[in-house]
């Protein structure tokens, strides 16, 4: 049997090799797995099939300012509790869990900077922020960065992100519809160009203002738009929905969207239209 201990002598026990957490994530259409930091390079767009990840709003800082152009603008607005809101956490502690854990005061944050070397004003939602709900903060620094607009004739330019209005703040959230609405309707009469980018989601309030209130309406692909859920619409009305329903594509095949545009070509594109129509 000295055959047996010779070939048992060659095996050796090996330690099984581990992956690292967070190296690699799935891709939600393709399902291809994608090297992260390969993903982020990306701007966290799928190369296989151009699948676009939500992403922080500091990626939109990053790609379409200028670099070391931007300043931010109306920095210490944060919100109040003036329902004295509680269900399982009190709002003020949803307040507080969500700033620790975006590093932003609330769900939007705006901005003065260049875009190829051409001023605009630049506000980007934050959907990180309890799912990027509209409050009396958020409706305020959309109102001051019309104003802000208005005042410097720069053009303005909003990345919308959300799930709808913040019910913690109840009808003072719906409050901020018309307030921004109206904001714009005089920053349009004055001349002013104003550009939102659709982004996955935009829903609810923002949807029903200022997200379908711009000059030309821009939309990334694949994202999610629309008032009401899917969900929602189906048991109301009692049918199946189309394919596609409420995504870019299908809203740029009914006339409210004006262009779908990848991520990496939204800094150009923006420019573009700045330039044509300004």
């Amino acid at each position: 049997m000295a055959w047996f201990k010779r070939k048992d002598e060659k095996i050796k026990e090996t330690k099984k090799k581990t992956i690292p957490d967070g190296l690699w994530e799935k891709c939600p259409s393709c399902k291809e797995i994608l090297y992260r930091h390969e993903l982020e390079k990306n701007h966290s767009v799928c190369r296989h099939c151009g699948f676009h990840f939500r992403v922080d709003s500091r990626l939109y800082l990053d790609i379409l300012l200028d670099s070391g152009s931007a300043t931010e603008l109306f920095p210490d607005l944060e919100s109040a509790d003036p329902l004295k809101f509680k269900a399982k956490k009190k709002y003020t502690d949803q307040i507080k869990t969500a700033q620790e854990k975006t590093k932003h005061k609330d769900a939007i944050n705006s901005y003065t900077g260049s875009m190829n070397g051409q001023g605009v004003v630049l506000a980007i939602m934050n959907f990180g922020f309890i799912g990027g709900s509209m409050g009396s903060v958020v409706g305020e620094k959309v109102s001051r960065s019309i104003d802000h607009a208005r005042d410097h004739k720069l053009p303005l330019i909003i990345i919308c992100a959300s799930g709808g209005a913040r019910m913690q703040e109840g009808a003072l959230s719906l409050m901020q519809l018309a307030k921004t609405s109206s904001r714009l309707a005089r920053f349009s009469e004055d001349g002013g160009l104003y550009i939102p980018v659709l982004t996955d989601p935009t829903t609810g309030g923002v949807t029903a203002s200022y997200g379908m209130l711009g000059d030309i309406i821009l939309a990334e692909p694949g994202a999610l738009i629309g008032f009401a859920g899917p969900r929602v619409i189906k048991q109301t009305i009692g049918q199946d929905l189309p394919e596609g329903f409420q995504r870019a594509e299908f809203l740029l095949e009914k006339g409210f969207v004006d262009r779908i545009v990848p991520r990496s070509e939204m800094k150009n594109t923006l420019y573009s239209l700045i330039k044509m129509l300004t």
